[in-house]
């Protein structure tokens, strides 16, 4: 098995790319180790779409940040993701945390960042009320914006796979072996030859890199944990709300959601195991009594779930994004952390250009498909039009989430999409079902019975998400009570 292009990784930065890949006439193949693309740091960040003025003017994360930025109204229009520019505020509490925001207004005008204002403590608090009543005041970013991050990431794959990208997912990537012009890809289970390989893998880029060439720089996993708050608390927050930042990252912020959740972290925590996204008492409750410093009366009691994501942190302090005269056709794009999200489509299309330099100019397909196949999202529907989608198909006249009002017509269509879903998890990035304030305590039982009918599997073989996430186990044996009431 060939193809022109293989990339590895479908986390934001490989999906971006081979969505942006599909516009040409080559075969390109993304190959996951996991069973759901969006399923690393992509799927467990902020969602920020970051207005650009923290970035060290000159480097890559400066570039793409702005460039990336400006890149996001029409792709989430076109692929049907849900993106809103809510501007972001910048808290200082004391006179040095002052002195931060005028050099970061200064680096965000170097960086070319529109719009950057300084606010006194009652502008601040006039648009944020529940701000802490000690804030002296903010740097005022309005580009800054929100974004649903995993389902970008699916909708960037879904989109290329209909245009004739290929999936592989849960095939970790065991060995990479160059042979004569091409590369041999090993998985866990098959093999792939391919001229040209772009390595998004994540917290895994350096290993990857090592397959083929000489360690140039290491991957560093760094965890960071959130609280996930109820819809009653949207009226918290209305803006991005920053703590000024320190050597570990942004710091801890509270925003809202594109869902209209509120988000609450995260920290900085340097690990070891690139897949430990477990939680912890005390990372959590440094979390949260930091965020209070930013909201003092953010409501504990409106906390639906907490979560945690690992991100890499490169050596280099920046973006790797580099090709190598002894590899021609590999190309690293490694150490993609904050403000990775809203760089990726610039950094897809800086990748297209590389292999262009490299291959020489790629064939635009005829018929390249902008726009996803409609999304039926049927509590956004007027009246009518749910009445006529339920008449042509009475699955979407059946509520299986009540907390977030998800149809079972909206279930079955994300499972059978391409990059569609297989487990409970990938439901829930879809369509939101479990998503809400009982986090699927519901619909839960609901969705492993649709799942089971429509992938054709055994009740027990669904998983809530990855390897070892099974859910039913074995049916309990029947008790019958013989005694006298």
């Amino acid at each position: 098995m060939k193809y022109d292009i293989v990339i590895i990784g479908a986390g934001i930065s490989g999906t971006a790319i081979a969505n942006a890949l599909a516009r040409y006439e080559r075969s390109v193949l993304v190959i996951e180790k996991s069973n759901d693309v969006s399923n690393g740091a992509s799927k467990a960040n902020s969602g920020i779409v970051h207005a650009g003025y923290d970035a060290e003017p000159g480097t890559m994360m400066a570039k793409f940040n702005i460039s990336g930025k400006s890149l996001y109204p029409e792709l989430c229009t076109r692929l049907d993701v849900p993106y809103r520019k809510t501007g972001s505020l910048l808290l200082a509490f004391s006179d040095k945390e002052m002195q931060t925001l005028e050099e970061l207004k200064k680096r965000g005008d170097i960086n070319g960042v529109q719009g950057l204002q300084i606010l006194d403590a009652p502008d601040v608090l006039d648009r944020e009320a529940h701000i802490n009543p000690d804030v002296k005041a903010a740097l005022y970013a309005p580009d800054a914006g929100i974004v649903s991050p995993y389902e970008l990431c699916i909708a960037l794959m879904e989109n290329a796979m209909d245009n004739g990208v290929s999936l592989w997912l849960e095939s970790p990537v065991k060995n990479i072996r160059r042979s004569r012009r091409n590369y041999l890809i090993e998985t866990s289970g098959k093999s792939v030859e391919s001229s040209c390989i772009i390595n998004c893998a994540g917290v895994y880029a350096d290993t990857v890199h090592n397959m083929l060439l000489p360690q140039m720089f290491t991957i560093r996993p760094r965890r960071g944990e959130y609280f996930l708050l109820d819809k009653y608390a949207a009226g918290q927050v209305g803006h991005i709300l920053f703590q000024c930042p320190s050597a570990q990252g942004k710091g801890i912020l509270v925003a809202p959601t594109v869902h209209a959740n509120v988000i609450v972290g995260p920290n900085a925590e340097e690990i070891s195991d690139p897949d430990a996204t477990e939680t912890s008492a005390r990372g959590l409750k440094e979390v949260w009594e930091t965020a209070l410093k930013s909201i003092p009366d953010l409501p504990y009691n409106q906390v639906i779930t907490t979560f945690s994501g690992v991100r890499a942190e490169p050596s280099s302090g920046d973006f790797i994004i580099r090709d190598y005269p002894e590899m021609p056709g590999y190309i690293d794009v490694a150490g993609i952390k904050s403000p990775g999200l809203t760089a990726a489509p610039a950094i897809a299309g800086h990748v297209v250009e590389m292999l262009e330099t490299q291959t020489g100019k790629m064939q635009q397909r005829s018929a390249f498909r902008e726009r996803r196949r409609e999304l039926p999202h049927f509590h956004q529907l007027s009246h009518e039009a749910r009445r006529e989608l339920v008449k042509k198909d009475p699955r979407f006249g059946r509520i299986i989430c009540r907390c977030e009002s998800v149809t079972e017509g909206e279930i079955v269509d994300a499972i059978h999409r391409n990059a569609g879903a297989k487990t409970l998890d990938g439901v829930k990035r879809r369509t939101r079902c479990g998503g809400g304030r009982c986090q699927g305590g519901f619909c839960g039982p609901r969705i492993i019975e649709i799942l089971s009918r429509e992938l054709d599997i055994p009740r027990e073989k669904v998983r809530k998400d990855n390897a070892g996430s099974g859910i039913l186990f074995e049916t309990a044996a029947e008790e019958v009570y013989h005694g006298t009431v």
